[in-house]
């Protein structure tokens, strides 16, 4: 089992800045990539990025140029940087850990959510 622990959610302005931090514990070694998923009201939950345990990474098009995901290994952490945020990036965002291969990445572990709000 891998626990997340999300933080780093909260209220801004259009056009300001946050930073999402995602700790993982316990079986690290069965996953190989993280990842921030978004799910708005009355949505779909979306995958908005994702990291390898490499550095390889992937963004939906929607926040491309605006966020920025990194990963600290030796801390197990996960970080998304969202800059120039706007109102429609108003969601829960959860962590994830899980498997990506080819071109698939699976969550097998998700965080509790944390409520990311820009106000316009």
């Amino acid at each position: 089992q891998v626990q997340l622990v999300e933080s780093g959610g909260g209220l801004v302005q259009a056009g300001g800045s946050l930073r999402l931090s995602c700790a993982a514990s316990g079986s690290t070694a069965s996953i190989n990539a993280m990842g921030w998923y978004r799910q708005a009201p009355g949505k779909q939950r979306e995958l908005v990025a994702r990291i390898s345990d490499g550095g390889t990474w992937l963004y939906t098009d929607s926040v491309k140029g605006r966020f920025t995901i990194s990963r600290d290994n030796a801390k197990n952490t996960v970080y998304l940087q969202m800059n120039s945020l706007k109102p429609e990036d108003t969601a829960v965002y959860y962590c994830s850990a899980g498997k990506w291969l080819g071109h698939v990445y699976k969550a097998d572990y998700w965080g509790q959510g944390t409520q990311v709000t820009v106000s316009s």
